[in-house]
């Protein structure tokens, strides 16, 4: 089975747009490093996360300093970030990723990476989800404040969801 660890972004993408259950029943499992749920989902959703089935992973002594030459590499990613793409990197798992330092860090590093419109994609492709949820939930997230997904992808995004409620796709 293939393992996608994410970083904190898109599971939190995912909560907001209330997909975390219908995500977490598609045909992959979800890891996360053990850094990264301590800091920064356990007191935030953790305990439901773990129910819907996310493993919590730990890195051995080669993929810390991985993951430490990583953020020595590029400063402005967290170190939870960094520990997530180490733990995708060593194991040859795919990154979820919803920051643009560390999508630009895995491509270097030859680690296959998505974001969480690939997850919307994945939903609506495995029949996961109906056209008019993808819709309501990637407005929910677009509209948040701190959203930070491009746009025109959005965009384009809604309008194929459009055009599914209405049989023309």
């Amino acid at each position: 089975m293939r393992i996608l660890v994410s970083d904190t972004s898109v599971l939190i993408d995912l909560e907001r747009a209330q997909l975390l259950e219908a995500t977490f029943a598609l045909s992959w499992e979800f890891a996360v490093p053990d850094l990264l749920y301590k800091r920064e989902l356990r007191s935030h959703n953790g305990p439901e996360l773990m129910r819907l089935g996310l493993r919590v992973e730990s890195l051995d002594g080669d993929g810390v300093q991985t993951a430490l030459e990583y953020q020595a590499r590029v400063p402005a990613l967290s170190l939870a970030d960094s520990f997530a793409l180490a733990l995708a990197k060593v194991n040859n798992w795919t990154l979820l990723a919803g920051d643009g330092e560390l999508r630009k860090l895995a491509a270097s590093e030859a680690v296959d990476y998505h974001g969480v419109l690939w997850m919307f994609d994945q939903l609506l492709t495995q029949q996961a989800v109906a056209a008019e949820m993808l819709h309501r939930s990637l407005t929910t997230v677009a509209s948040h404040p701190r959203c930070r997904l491009p746009v025109r992808e959005v965009r384009e995004r809604l309008e194929h969801y459009a055009r599914v409620m209405r049989g023309e796709a």
